[in-house]
Formats: structure tokens, C-alpha cells, sequence
């Protein structure tokens, strides 16, 4: 799809992280992100008249695409081998505090059968390490779920605050949840505050921010990346 970035990794899914002109799948569904690690699958959005709360979504029903939107937080687009599965995940401090990465990969394991050893994962556009200012109560949440992951991802700014690096987190949220590091990538990982032209920022254009759409379809070993 035109306006959309690609991840290697994700090569034979379609897919496609959003920018500003990237246009919409023509079916999916998505849930109503809460900020939380909760992980749905795709029938209880597609069958519900509201979406439920959740911040990933999974699903092994091909064709149908399932999405997340951001505005800074990380995107993350998995799949089970030859996309037989797939999950987004809306993966914010708040979410990353709460385990959303390692549950999004749970439930795409139940769902697939596939081993976490054998799923592939791709982190998409985020705000980047060079403009996320975050405060001790935040690395302290997050050190609770992470361990040193946590302040490793960190350096420090002003007092009392650092500059975190929330691709890197949830990069080891994926390594430590089972997937291998040639597994995960980051083609597509660029900084949303830095380019207004492709991005929306919440951090930059507070309020006014649009959202950006991210997708992954499960379609099977023949379908092309898109």
C-alpha cells in the first residue's frame, strides 16, 4: 500500500505501519486502546457492537486485517510462521508497565500453536529516544515489570528525569518473552516527533495530533507484503 512502511521481517504477511497519507485497509477491526495489556481476539472485535478494551488484538482469520493507532507509542506487528497468525499491539509506557508485549505474544502462541522462538515481530514508528522525556515514577513502573531492562533503556536528562528508549524496551520485552533477536525488527522504527511531515506526535502537536493505523493480515504462505 502507497504511504505505508515495511518491515523485512514481516516479508510474505501483508502489512504496513501507518504515516500521514497511508490509506486504511479496506476491512479490519482494531480495538479500543485503554493504555493496559489486555490482548483480544479478532472475533470479539469483529462480532461486538462496540470493541472491548484491550491494547493488542490476534488473529488467525485471513483477510481480515487487524490494527492499532498511535500517536507516539509504540506499534508492534507480529506473526506466527507463513502468517498463519498475527497480532498488533498498542505498546505505550503505560502498556509496556503492564505487560502487554509479553501478553500479546501468549496469546498469539495459544492462538497459532507456533513457539514464542518462532514468531517474528516488527517495531514500527515511535517517539524515539532523542525526544522522550520521561519522570523517575515512570522508570520506577516500568523497572517493576522489566527489571533492568528498564534503566538500561534510559539516560539520564535533567534531574529527576531521563530520556527513554521505548523501541528498545519493547525490544527486550520480545526477547525476553522467547523471540530471538534476528526475529525482530526495526526497519520501520523510526522517530514520530521528528518528522512532522510522515508522523502525528502527541508530544509535538499535543491535542491536535491525529493517529497513525498500523496492520497485519493473516493470509497464509501465499500472500505478498503490502
Amino acid at each position: 500500500m502507497s504511504g505505508h512502511l515495511t518491515d523485512p521481517v514481516l516479508a510474505g504477511v501483508r502489512h504496513g505501519f501507518g504515516t500521514r497519507d497511508a490509506p486504511a485497509p479496506d476491512v479490519y477491526v482494531r480495538p479500543h486502546q485503554v493504555h493496559g495489556a489486555a490482548v483480544v481476539e479478532a472475533t470479539a472485535c469483529r462480532n461486538a457492537a462496540q470493541p472491548p478494551d484491550a491494547d493488542g488484538i490476534v488473529s488467525a482469520l485471513p483477510g481480515l486485517a487487524v490494527a492499532v493507532v498511535t500517536a507516539d507509542c509504540v506499534p508492534v506487528l507480529l506473526a506466527a510462521p507463513v502468517g498463519t497468525a498475527v497480532s498488533a499491539v498498542h505498546a505505550g509506557w503505560r502498556g509496556l508497565a503492564a505487560g502487554v508485549v509479553k501478553a500479546a505474544v501468549e496469546v498469539l502462541v495459544r492462538v497459532s500453536g507456533a513457539g514464542p522462538a518462532e514468531l517474528v515481530a516488527a517495531i514500527g514508528p515511535h517517539i524515539g529516544p532523542c525526544c522522550y522525556e520521561v519522570d523517575e515514577p515512570v522508570l520506577e513502573a516500568l523497572e517493576r515489570c522489566h527489571g533492568s531492562a528498564a534503566r538500561a533503556a534510559a539516560r539520564p536528562a535533567r534531574p529527576g528525569h531521563a530520556l527513554l528508549d521505548l523501541g528498545g524496551l519493547v525490544r527486550a520485552a520480545l526477547f525476553d518473552a522467547g523471540l530471538p533477536a534476528a526475529a525482530v525488527g526495526g526497519a520501520a522504527a523510526v522517530c514520530t516527533r521528528c518528522d512532522p511531515e510522515r508522523f502525528h506526535s502527541h508530544r509535538r502537536d499535543g491535542a491536535r495530533a491525529g493517529r497513525l493505523l498500523h496492520h497485519v493480515t493473516a493470509s497464509g504462505p501465499t500472500s505478498s507484503q503490502g
